[in-house]
C-alpha cells in the first residue's frame, strides 16, 4: 500500500514543524536552514526576529557541478554560504535540518560550513 502525495507532505511538514518549534534565529545567532530535493539544496541563514534572509546559497552557484557527485556538490554550496557569511560577519548559527534527517547530503554540507568558519 503506497503512500499518498498528499499524505507525505503533511508528514514532511510536521516533521519540519517538530524542529523548528525549538529553534529560534537572532541577530547574534541566526538560523542555518537547509532545503533538499532530489536534485538541488540551498542554504538560507535567517534572523527569525525580523523575518530577513541575510545570507543564501545554493547548488546553482556552483561551477562544473555536472561531472561531480551529489555529496561534493552539497559540500560546495557550504564552503559558499561559510564563505558569504564570513563577509557578512556571521561566525554562530543554529542548525535547522527542517524534516530532513542529518545524512548524507546535509551531513557533508554542514561539515563543509564548519570547515568554512561557522559554528553551530
Amino acid at each position: 500500500m503506497s503512500i499518498s502525495t498528499k499524505h507525505k507532505n503533511k508528514l514532511r511538514q510536521r516533521r519540519a514543524h517538530r524542529v523548528r518549534a525549538r529553534l529560534h534565529g537572532t541577530a547574534e545567532k541566526p538560523r542555518f536552514s537547509v532545503f533538499r530535493s532530489l536534485k538541488h539544496i540551498s542554504v538560507q541563514i535567517i534572523n527569525d526576529d525580523t523575518g530577513v534572509t541575510l545570507v543564501s546559497a545554493s547548488d546553482l552557484e556552483v561551477k562544473d557541478q555536472k561531472g561531480q557527485k551529489p555529496m561534493a556538490v552539497a559540500a560546495e554550496v557550504g564552503a559558499i554560504v561559510a564563505a558569504k557569511a564570513q563577509k557578512s560577519n556571521i561566525k554562530k548559527v543554529v542548525f535547522d535540518r527542517g524534516a530532513y534527517r542529518y545524512h548524507g547530503r546535509l551531513k557533508a554540507l554542514a561539515d563543509s560550513a564548519r570547515e568554512g568558519g561557522l559554528e553551530f
